[in-house]
């Protein structure tokens, strides 16, 4: 029974107590006495317990947050890195890094250093200034960025291009989203050109943080800048501010380069030591450790020297501080030499072993069989093209028929297709054609699965004409827009078998749940990389054995803050001497590696089309990859991620407005670290932004499928029964594809029966009534793999 008749108990009243009260009842006077005393000693314990250990946990963070804003303001930390950027290009910022280092440094005329050591805020400062309009210095700057800085002038909203952009241009808002990216620090917004009066001041101050508030953190705080006492005000409340920066970069040491300089190798020509100089960040750096230059690739240390600090927050009596910027006039405290025993080795691919797949020595029985084999060859009269030597005989193969079967013959089933396995390739077709044509037909095997519809990127050719040029372009977007309307859809050719064309790709019975075995016939690139059974163990045994490197203070580790010079040695000479032009206009960044981080494997990146990239991106395009402080260049492969499935669909082109996986040769990096991919545009050198997204895994046993669907027409149509025509021009490329599973665009499921007359159509079965408009389907599946760069770091390319 139900509703309002149903009978209601009430609740037991004990069902929250102990079993010791609620057998209290059965025990004596003196007993209950000793329980509910016991009871109340436990209560009140656990209580005090609770109390303490809450009162524990206050005191840590008061004792964290201490400690972090003792370093970031101590004498022996590096000095805070403010970026100034301008949202637009109106915006002044050489004027207000002017005041701001003449406010810093208590002098309000002369040439002030960049950094500036401030006795009255109690603090060292390095002031950057964004350049307008680059964008790789731009994103240099922002990955060492402690502040970031963004300055608006209201006398954009004045200029003819203001209802277009007003406070924030093009190229700000594309910078911005660079940055929220990198992932932003504290930020701040400078607010300048605002009207003398007051009335005016404050209305437009409003006006301009209602227009601004919506692109910056809720934390962000705006701040006038036009006067110094404006300015004095922004450094106090940022003294007692409290530092946050990207996770990412926490966790590697890193110094920013205040002075590059080279030294000539005499005994290795080409070669050369990059001095860098700078204060060094975040955690301490080893000298047997590798450091990455940024754009320029993974180097080993020489020796690091540890300077006398050039700007001292307290100063001392001797005030003989450096005065000048000669290299040579920095005194060295300390030297620090690596130990060749326990240096790390830079090891960037694996050694080549030709004999890795040799399992077995050969038996005397099989180099008995083996001999016979050869003098019966030798007995055999064979039949060579004219001209052909003995040495090139060697390498032509007899083909044998087999006996009893006929080309013709439904015997012969070419495509093997096993349920869970795929399928295999059965024997070989009789071919009566001469040896010339075998040959010819294998080379074009050979360059077909090089080079397969979408694969081949665009002719990269000198000599190639503006209207060539136009072209190619054209071809690539009619293909991109193809891809998208008719997806893997490919035509079988007239001129070459089918069999022999696809003769790499093979049917699924499920794309699922079919099994596809990740150590078949890997290609010679994968004997160069590294791999490791379980990552995410080494990745935790590398990071615990970082931090306790730092724990232990080594003595061949220099200590954040300190200002060193680092001696990168076997740098080529051209790399640093484009080293030595970029430091003019943006730092250059050294940071220091993990262990295993120099090795080259396939790393795995969650990636998504920039909103400002319109042209469209091809698989294996060479890209520029900024992961954190490195760069490096790669030609991806693109692919979906399929959550239930161990094998992924290749995607031809990175489509905007969803996320894809896209797969590079790459040094190891372990994340997680952000992504940006640079890409030049059409017509210009400058590169855009044509992706973002973070590192997501490093696995070469990750399979991805290139998938190809062979399509053909109804002729005649009797119910469950169809002839199909156009999907293949031969009956031996219908006998060949005949294991495989064929479909409708409508649903319906079937296979091939036989072959119909000479001109390659099919009779095929399906498992529901077909319609006369229906399109019959096939669908083939390739493994593919990234493309191996050509150079793998992008400094030779600006």
């Amino acid at each position: 029974m139900g509703g309002s008749r149903a009978q209601l108990n009430k609740p037991h009243k004990s069902r929250f107590s102990t079993k010791s009260s609620r057998n209290l009842h059965k025990t004596s006077l003196k007993d209950k006495s000793r329980i509910a005393k016991s009871e109340r000693n436990v209560a009140k314990g656990a209580r005090a317990a609770r109390l303490q250990r809450n009162k524990m946990l206050r005191e840590q963070k008061k004792a964290a947050l201490l400690k972090e804003k003792r370093a970031s303001s101590s004498s022996t930390s590096a000095p805070l890195v403010i970026l100034l950027f301008g949202l637009s290009a109106s915006v002044n910022v050489e004027s207000l890094a002017e005041d701001l280092l003449s406010v810093l440094s208590n002098d309000g005329a002369g040439d002030v250093s960049s950094t500036v050591a401030s006795s009255e805020y109690k603090m060292r400062i390095t002031v950057l200034k964004a350049p307008h309009g680059n964008l790789v210095s731009c994103m240099e700057m922002a990955k060492v960025a402690d502040l970031i800085a963004f300055v608006a002038s209201t006398n954009s909203l004045y200029e003819a291009n203001a209802p277009d952009f007003g406070y924030i241009d093009s190229f700000g808002s594309q910078c911005l989203s660079v940055f929220r990216q990198l992932g932003l620090p504290n930020t701040v917004v400078f607010l300048r050109d605002l009207p003398s009066d007051l009335k005016g001041k404050n209305e437009l101050k409003k006006m301009s943080i209602s227009n601004l508030a919506g692109e910056f953190p809720e934390d962000c705080k705006f701040y006038p800048a036009d006067t110094k006492d404006e300015l004095h005000k922004f450094l106090w409340l940022f003294k007692e501010q409290r530092l946050t920066v990207p996770h990412w970069r926490n966790q590697r040491p890193y110094l920013m380069s205040q002075k590059v300089d080279v030294v000539a190798d005499d005994l290795n020509s080409g070669k050369c030591t990059l001095l860098l100089t700078g204060y060094l960040h975040a955690h301490s750096l080893s000298v047997n450790q590798l450091v990455h230059v940024a754009g320029a690739g993974d180097f080993q240390l020489q020796k690091i020297e540890i300077l006398k600090d050039p700007n001292p927050l307290k100063l001392r009596k001797e005030s003989d501080a450096m005065d000048s910027d000669d290299v040579i006039d920095v005194e060295v405290v300390r030297s620090l030499d690596p130990d060749s025993m326990t240096q790390e080795p830079l090891v960037v691919e694996n050694d080549l072993d030709p004999l890795a797949g040799e399992q077995t020595w050969p038996t005397e029985a099989e180099m008995a069989e083996a001999d016979r084999n050869q003098k019966q060859k030798r007995l055999k009269k064979r039949i060579l093209p004219r001209g052909t030597s003995e040495y090139q005989a060697a390498w032509i193969l007899d083909e044998t028929d087999d006996e009893g079967s006929a080309s013709g013959s439904d015997t012969d089933d070419g495509m093997v297709l096993d349920e869970t396995e795929g399928y295999s390739h059965g024997p070989k077709e009789k071919n009566n054609s001469d040896i010339d044509d075998d040959d010819q037909a294998s080379l074009d095997d050979r360059d077909a699965d090089e080079e397969t519809d979408t694969d081949s990127v665009m002719m990269e050719d000198d000599n190639l004409t503006k209207e060539q040029i136009e072209e190619e372009i054209k071809k690539i977007k009619a293909a991109h827009a193809e891809d998208e309307e008719y997806p893997d859809e490919v035509d079988t050719p007239l001129d070459n078998p089918a069999r022999k064309r696809f003769t790499k790709y093979r049917g699924l019975k499920s794309f699922r749940t079919s099994s596809w075995d990740p150590k078949e016939s890997l290609p010679p690139e994968y004997a160069r990389i590294f791999a490791f059974d379980k990552f995410a163990k080494t990745q935790k045994h590398v990071f615990a054995k970082f931090l306790d490197m730092e724990q232990e203070n080594r003595y061949d580790c220099v200590p954040a803050g300190q200002y060193a010079r680092l001696h990168i040695k076997e740098v080529p000479s051209r790399v640093a001497s484009k080293l030595s032009l970029l430091a003019k206009t943006v730092p250059i960044i050294a940071s220091g590696l993990f262990q295993h981080e120099s090795k080259m494997s396939v790393l795995h990146f969650s990636i998504k089309k920039h909103d400002t990239y319109d042209a469209p991106i091809k698989a294996k395009e060479e890209l520029v990859f900024h992961v954190g402080f490195r760069q490096f260049v790669a030609r991806p492969i693109f692919s979906t991620d399929d959550m239930n499935s161990d094998k992924h669909k290749m995607e031809r082109f990175l489509h905007a407005g969803r996320f894809s996986v896209a797969s590079i040769y790459a040094p190891i990096s372990f994340p997680p670290l952000p992504l940006i991919v640079l890409k030049s545009a059409e017509g210009s050198v400058a590169p855009a932004i044509a992706a973002v997204g973070s590192l997501r895994s490093i696995d070469p046993d990750r399979i991805i499928l290139k998938k190809i669907v062979l399509t053909g027409y109804p002729q005649r149509v009797s119910k469950l029964k169809a002839s199909v025509r156009y999907m293949f021009h031969s009956p031996e490329d219908v006998r060949w594809f005949k294991p495989v599973e064929v479909y409708t665009k409508c649903g319906r499921h079937g296979r091939i029966k036989e072959p119909v007359g000479t001109h390659g159509a099919m009779k095929c079965t399906f498992n529901g009534v077909l319609q006369q408009h229906d399109t019959v389907c096939m669908s083939l599946y390739k493994r593919a793999y990234p493309k191996w760069p050509e150079h793998r770091f992008p400094i030779l390319d600006t």
